[in-house]
């Protein structure tokens, strides 16, 4: 059984900004409802002061992707999308005060979400590792290898189940975790 803390029971059961908002300044959604999980983030944004006035989800998973979401908009509304854009999956964790390492995955939704939206929102083409179909890995989860090289670089990961609990990659059929094992390697070989 997997054991929560305190502020991921109660973002759980009281999520902050569930809902959908009137005229957003920006929509966005990642994940998908076939491997499980999706995420649909809005932002309200202050054309003049460049902060997060509102923010708001609705997501499609389990009740730690629902404490992440939650989190995710407690954190950004107020700060400048300069300063958003800088919170990452382990602040979501961090705010949270731990997730299941089977879990980190959503947390790892909630920064991307983030990060499409706010690119969205400056008019920079965001290419989602999801939509780089050209080397998806995880056929299961339609993870790329893009995504998993991103996610083992960004958290220091060292196991193949590091990866699935990040990324979802390997916890279906299974057939892809020797692909998984040697994408690490290269990736650990770079940094030693």
């Amino acid at each position: 059984m997997w054991q929560y803390s305190e502020k991921v029971k109660d973002h759980f059961l009281n999520p902050r900004n569930v809902g959908v908002m009137d005229n957003p300044t920006v929509d966005v959604e990642v994940g998908s409802l076939v491997c499980g999980d999706a995420l649909r983030l809005q932002l309200k944004i202050d054309p003049q002061t460049q902060k997060i006035i509102d923010a708001r989800f609705q997501t499609f998973g389990c009740g730690s992707a629902i404490a992440s979401a939650s989190a995710l908009t407690e954190m950004v509304i107020g700060k400048t999308i300069d300063e958003a854009i800088k919170v990452t999956n382990k602040d979501i964790i961090e705010y949270l005060g731990g997730l299941p390492q089977e879990k980190i995955h959503c947390s790892v939704m909630g920064e991307d979400a983030l990060h499409k939206a706010i690119h969205k929102y400056k008019g920079i083409p965001y290419k989602e590792e999801e939509d780089d179909h050209t080397a998806i890995i995880c056929k299961c989860f339609a993870v790329s290898e893009k995504k998993i090289r991103r996610v083992i670089r960004q958290n220091n990961l060292e196991t193949v189940m590091d990866v699935t609990n990040y990324t979802k990659a390997g916890g279906g059929c299974g057939s892809c975790l020797p692909e998984i094992e040697d994408i690490l390697k290269q990736e650990l070989s770079k940094n030693g």
